[in-house]
């Protein structure tokens, strides 16, 4: 297990950042645009695909959103892409690979597709290579969440700060019948299914949420479940970990295991957040998350 992207790693960043000129953002008249012209978008290329993300602000603590299951920078961030302060921020939400406007490729689900985002978001989007920074802040949501551990973990001289809120760090017989009780998105409230049946078209939608129930049984195969809980221990960097009390996909006792796990890390309870608590509560989510990334170090 590194503890660090190897020099060989380093050396792709560097020639992905001689191939991004600052001119090479390509504006997006769709969603994007509704945030204002302050929100470029682009493709970087890493690890063999092509990876879309959307860039706001112009602050010198870059931070790096990292969007749920079958979810983007634009379905899963407006509130945060248009509100986090502009001034004190970089924020740039990235579509992993398969999702959003990362496509081609079809998304896929390994066993270790939670590392390879990370791996893609380390190589695409830090050390320097697209942001010019060579240290961000993760906000993860949900899978996010996940991949923000693995990436904090993994790639710890890359990783500022850290605030995630709705992951899990294994799967219980619970979450199994849970994630079985979402597999069929027809059954989705239309508030919720609308947005991602407008980006992808409803049998993309419905196909990869089907692929996505099964490729998250697999941790279930594996002792205790395990899919990244072995890796909290090695987690460096100041970790916030925000949960909804009234959550109905992640039960609270993942929020208190990985609180438990990770060295330092604080709690914050939102009583009637539920999953998409930075979505109904975003005032109160962004100030969190604004305060606890501004905070001076011991």
């Amino acid at each position: 297990m590194n503890a660090a992207p190897n020099s060989s790693v380093l050396r792709r960043l560097r020639i992905l950042l001689s191939a991004l000129k600052p001119g090479n953002p390509v504006p997006r008249a769709g969603p994007a645009a509704a945030f204002g012209t302050s929100v470029t978008s682009a493709k970087v290329a890493v690890n063999g695909v092509h990876l879309h993300y959307q860039q706001a602000g112009e602050g010198e603590h870059a931070v790096l959103l990292l969007p749920g299951m079958l979810g983007s920078g634009e379905t899963d961030f407006g509130p945060q892409i248009k509100n986090l302060n502009k001034k004190l921020f970089t924020v740039v939400a990235w579509d992993p690979r398969g999702y959003g406007h990362s496509r081609p490729p079809d998304r896929d689900f390994p066993v270790d597709f939670f590392e390879r985002d990370a791996k893609d978001a380390v190589e695409g989007h830090l050390g320097g290579s697209t942001l010019k920074f060579k240290k961000v802040s993760l906000l993860g949501w949900s899978d996010g969440g996940i991949t923000s551990l693995i990436a904090a973990a993994k790639y710890p001289s890359f990783i500022n700060k850290m605030v995630i809120w709705g992951a899990n760090a294994y799967v219980t017989d619970e979450d199994e019948k849970i994630y079985q009780g979402i597999r069929d998105v027809s059954k989705w409230s239309e508030k919720t299914r609308k947005p991602l049946e407008t980006l992808y078209g409803y049998d993309y939608f419905a196909k990869t949420c089907e692929k996505w129930v099964d490729g998250i049984k697999q941790f279930k195969r594996l002792p205790d479940g395990n899919i990244c809980g072995h890796l909290l221990p090695l987690i460096q960097c100041p970790t916030l970990i925000v949960h909804g009390e009234k959550d109905p996909l992640v039960p609270r006792f993942h929020a208190d295991f990985i609180h438990k796990h990770v060295r330092g890390s604080r709690l914050h309870l939102i009583r009637e957040g539920k999953h998409n608590l930075h979505l109904r509560f975003t005032d109160e989510f962004n100030k969190l998350a604004e305060d606890f990334l501004q905070e001076k170090g011991p």
